[in-house]
């Protein structure tokens, strides 16, 4: 391949989709499969019941309209209807938070406060004001509701409907402007020579006495200085206030130009910073209101705080500076009689997550619950910016909350007063979105217990013990239970079956029973083609890790011993599994591919979600190490095992993908012959602090961590066959990052390298044009580069 000239690129892609077809030996087009949901079919998602639970509601677009729209299945008529407007209108909102009785629940919507009554099914209307108001919540024993308009904290009382305002935040205090001596000489001489301005001003100091006794019986002011304000709460027996302060560091931000616009002119997109950002500076505060006093959290004491990452003994002499580790603060979280509450708190290098017990009147915690990982804190309801699941137990005393503390995201328990810490669930699989069922006997979660790509959903006794597997279907079980608990609406899908929902009975109160298919989305044109099942293969890395793949294999008599690995996106993300993908283009694509005679692996590297914790930090400080030589242990999996000629093996993939993608063709020339980098990190220190700096710390302070992972530093070592796609507007991977890496290319002489731009495409790619034009670009390389097409 040749480097080409915006005029040859221009003329590449007039010729390219006709080009494509003349070599696809497929019934499918690439053009027909990018078509994204238009040609799959528009699947149902946000499922949620009616608060009688007779009625499921979803999001559907069998109709192929603009957009998906409301529409219900009634249990007792059995039939799918679309919801009109003025219906869904009205309808409560799927959020907000119930009373604990659960007859009553407080929801913000078109920016108001309502309250419902759910025996009834009354709807009360709080608010109806043109300031939004949000963050409803009870409080008062429940008698009240509280909510957030305009910063500050009001509450409303159900049995009088007395609105009543908490606090009052201001940004600045006035300061009364000090005279100089010249000035005061002068104003002390006017009170002394003249009576009626030695009355007056003793007039107006006595009105002020008296405002000052008004101001008393009123909310204190709060002077935030400059700083924003965030999760105002009341405490249960509204005594107090807890709000949290953020004092945002102001850090260079970059732009995205806009090309191709509506005005013709060139538009300037302000962005995302790039890594290495000042830290935020975070206090949780306590306003007491009896006492017209505000005080801060003392969080001095939490474990580990004056921790020095392990890191930093890499660069002896250097001073590492954190002097505060606190970030993000999550709660107050109260129990039901509200006479404790905790606090989830992370650490601003995202090493360290804190549980602790809020003593409010004194502005002081005691650890509970420390948990500490030398890479990052994050895994299934863990959390690692904001908080993670995190609850009370039915006795009031114990908190449950996950952790990795054996190398899975587990189910723990916590008493809050002696301390003690219990393991609810335990084993090499992960738990996720627990909840306590409503007669508080037992818990519900999902779990990948069966096998890392299998999510079941399951039931068990509060205290722990055996798990019950409430579904059956191999995949992805997503269920929303009913208000009662006896339905179970499941979003179900298959590898090569797309998300469709089916409703079936909890059997925890009817045995044996079997899910029932609702929704039909697929069109006909996509079930006309017989779409395979990957198998689900292990092999080994050559540190001994069983890595998981899906394999696509071809017929014997089209196979034409060429390969292709896909690497999917995010990094932390699994797509070797059962279920349809998050890549379901892709999907396809891999379809067209095996019936071109190409073989696929689709590896879940190092990185990826659903494995643990070690696998989960298995890039830590190197990214393109162990998630890179798990590609190259794919493609020798397949040379050795399946027949695959080792001079035509191609790579590609996106986003995390795309970086993977150029590690490879950079740093693994030998394996592989021809890759393409679709919207690809090319220099970490140019991506965003929040995912970057847990995984490779800050380039100012672990520069080696960048240095051996960033492929700009490793083109020279480009030997095959390379395509770099990127959308010119993308405000996540911004396209400058693939500019940077194209003059360095230029530099180092390489010619075996094109790049294809898309003017009004970002990350996430929206026109079917695009797409298709994209996916034509990769199938030619592949063709030309492996095959000699």
């Amino acid at each position: 391949m040749q480097l080409k000239t915006c005029t040859q690129l221009f003329v590449l892609l007039c010729i390219s989709a006709s080009f494509a077809q003349k070599n696809n030996q497929s019934a499918l087009t690439i053009k027909q499969i990018m078509q994204g949901d238009d040609f799959v079919g528009h699947l149902p998602s946000n499922v949620h019941w009616s608060v009688d639970g007779k009625t499921i509601y979803f999001d559907w677009n069998p109709e192929k309209a603009y957009s998906d729209s409301l529409y219900m299945y009634g249990l007792t008529s059995e039939k799918i209807e679309k919801v009109s407007f003025e219906t869904e209108y009205y309808l409560p909102s799927t959020n907000g938070n119930f009373n604990y009785k659960k007859d009553k629940k407080t929801y913000t919507k078109h920016g108001d406060i309502f309250l419902m009554d759910i025996p009834s099914k009354k709807i009360t209307q709080i608010t109806n004001t043109e300031a939004i108001e949000s963050s409803a919540h009870f409080t008062g024993n429940e008698h009240k509701i509280a909510y957030v308009k305009n910063k500050n904290l009001y509450t409303w009382d159900i049995n009088t409907g007395e609105t009543k305002q908490i606090t009052i935040f201001k940004d600045k205090k006035e300061q009364e402007k000090e005279r100089d001596t010249k000035d005061e000489w002068l104003y002390q001489d006017q009170l002394a020579l003249f009576d009626v301005l030695r009355e007056r001003k003793a007039k107006k100091d006595l009105r002020e006495r008296l405002n000052k006794r008004e101001d008393a019986k009123s909310p204190l002011p709060i002077y935030l200085e400059g700083r924003s304000v965030y999760s105002q709460h009341i405490s249960p027996n509204e005594d107090y206030v807890t709000y949290l302060t953020v004092k945002e560091k102001d850090n260079k931000g970059t732009i995205v130009p806009h090309y191709v616009t509506e005005s013709g002119y060139t538009e300037d997109q302000h962005t995302r910073a790039k890594v290495g950002n000042i830290p935020d500076e975070y206090v949780l505060y306590v306003y007491d209101i009896e006492n017209r006093k505000t005080y801060p959290v003392q969080l001095e004491n939490l474990e580990g705080l004056d921790y020095l990452p392990e890191y930093t003994k890499d660069y002896p002499g250097k001073e590492y500076k954190n002097n505060n580790r606190i970030g993000y603060i999550s709660g107050p979280i109260w129990n039901e009689d509200g006479t404790k509450a905790v606090l989830d708190i992370n650490s601003n290098d995202y090493k360290d997550r804190w549980i602790v017990l809020l003593n409010i009147k004194e502005g002081t915690v005691t650890n509970l619950d420390h948990q500490h990982n030398k890479a990052w804190i994050a895994g299934p309801g863990i959390g690692g910016y904001r908080g993670g699941e995190l609850g009370w137990m039915p006795n009031g005393k114990s908190i449950w909350f996950q952790s990795e503390k054996t190398g899975y995201s587990h189910l723990y328990t916590l008493n809050t007063e002696n301390k003690k810490l219990d393991a609810l669930t335990s084993g090499k699989y992960e738990i996720y979105s627990p909840s306590i069922s409503n007669d508080k006997k037992s818990w519900y979660f999902t779990a990948n217990k069966i096998h890392p790509g299998d999510r079941q959903f399951y039931s068990m006794p509060i205290n722990g013990g055996e798990m019950e597997q409430l579904t059956n279907m191999t995949g992805n079980n997503d269920v929303v239970l009913s208000p009662d608990e006896k339905q179970m609406a499941i979003s179900y899908s298959y590898s090569n079956k797309p998300t469709e929902l089916y409703l079936q009975p909890n059997p925890k109160y009817k045995r044996n029973a079997k899910a029932i298919r609702i929704t039909y989305s697929t069109t006909e044109d996509f079930n006309k083609y017989a779409w395979k099942e990957p198998a689900y293969i292990t092999f080994k890395a050559k540190d001994g890790a069983n890595v998981h793949a899906r394999l696509y294999q071809p017929k014997e008599n089209v196979k034409n011993k060429a390969a292709i690995i896909f690497v999917h996106g995010a990094g932390y993300l699994q797509n070797a599994h059962k279920w349809w993908s998050l890549y379901f283009r892709e999907y396809m694509f891999h379809n067209l591919l095996v019936d071109n005679g190409y073989t696929v692996l689709d590896i879940d590297y190092r990185g990826s979600a659903g494995y643990g914790s070690k696998w989960r930090t298995g890039i830590y400080r190197h990214m393109g190490g162990k998630d890179l030589s798990d590609q190259v242990d794919g493609a020798r999996y397949m040379i050795n095992n399946l027949g695959i000629n080792k001079d035509k093996i191609g790579i590609y993939g996106g986003s995390y993908g795309g970086f993977i993608t150029l590690m490879a063709m950079f740093n693994e020339a030998d394996t592989f012959k021809a890759g393409a980098a679709i919207r690809s990190v090319g220099d970490w220190a140019a991506y965003n602090h929040g995912y970057t700096a847990r995984i490779l710390n800050t380039p100012a302070t672990d520069s080696l961590a960048y240095r051996r992972s960033s492929p700009i530093y490793y083109a020279d070592g480009l030997k095959g066959d390379l395509l770099i796609l990127h959308g010119m507007v993308d405000d996540n991977v911004h396209f400058q990052d693939m500019v940077r890496l194209s003059q360095r290319l230029i530099e180092l002489g390489k010619n075996n390298w094109e790049m294809a731009v898309y003017p009004v495409e970002k990350h996430g790619f929206v026109e079917p044009t695009s797409w298709t034009d994209e996916y034509t670009r990769i199938f030619n390389l592949f063709n030309e580069s492996l095959l000699k097409k």
